[in-house]
């Protein structure tokens, strides 16, 4: 909850009270693992990465020794372990560790499940820095049309995946693709959060990129100056954007 909500400080605290409960009591549990993994998440998005780092490999370790190598549990931590190593630009040791999310999600809960379509998506950012962008139009194309499915085509998650294949397009200079794709994803988002959430500033930046590299100057101003505005309000009250696939 208190991370979900930005809280992170106090989530941090929360989770080191429970990581020394379940180190004394419960050394081999699943339950640290869990502890593990979620105290990584917390301290990737405060900055302290060497600390996630090594909680994320003690998690990893922790749930494999006691259920092995293919469980969804273990395919969850090398999710979130491979989403660090993107955001730290180490692409070459994320896109191993989604591929293995991937793989075991697909096996165990089937090719189409939601699971499968975040692993897609992740996994799909490091193919694209890597310049694999032919394997990355292909997993985001399997993600947007899973989370379509299962979801229905104004959710969210339909959003990361098209925000993310605009990037993918914009990489490659598809400019309208990318600009189409963009304007979907902020419709979804102004829809379900509002005009003024921080992730809508993020996709406002991105068709305002697009339209720049388009030489439309006079109307990626007018979008950068919003987006500008919404994080400005933002930042002022403790708002924080969306990770993720927007990476």
């Amino acid at each position: 909850m208190y991370s979900s909500e930005g809280q992170y400080s106090e989530a941090e605290t929360l989770y080191k009270r429970a990581l020394a409960i379940w180190e004394k009591f419960e050394p081999e549990e699943l339950n640290l693992a869990t502890t593990l993994d979620n105290l990584a998440s917390v301290e990737q998005d405060l900055g302290k990465y060497s600390q996630a780092e090594e909680h994320f490999r003690r998690a990893l370790a922790v749930r494999q020794k006691i259920v092995g190598p293919n469980d969804t549990g273990v395919a969850m931590i090398l999710n979130n372990f491979g989403v660090y190593y993107n955001e730290q630009a180490r692409y070459a040791e994320a896109e191993p560790l989604l591929r293995r999310a991937l793989a075991i999600w697909e096996e165990s809960l089937g090719p189409e499940h939601p699971n499968v379509a975040a692993a897609l998506c992740n996994v799909s950012t490091a193919w694209r820095h890597e310049g694999k962008y032919s394997e990355a139009a292909t997993a985001l194309q399997r993600s947007l049309a899973i989370w379509e499915k299962a979801y229905g085509p104004g959710h969210p998650k339909v959003a990361s995946a098209l925000s993310s294949l605009g990037v993918l397009q914009r990489t490659l200079r598809n400019y309208p693709e990318a600009e189409s794709d963009f304007r979907r994803a902020l419709a979804i988002w102004e829809k379900t959060f509002g005009p003024e959430h921080p992730g809508v500033a993020n996709i406002l930046s991105n068709i305002a990129l697009t339209l720049k590299n388009e030489g439309r100057f006079s109307e990626a101003e007018n979008l950068l100056e919003r987006a500008m505005a919404i994080r400005s309000k933002a930042l002022w009250n403790g708002a924080s954007g969306i990770g993720g696939c927007f990476q």
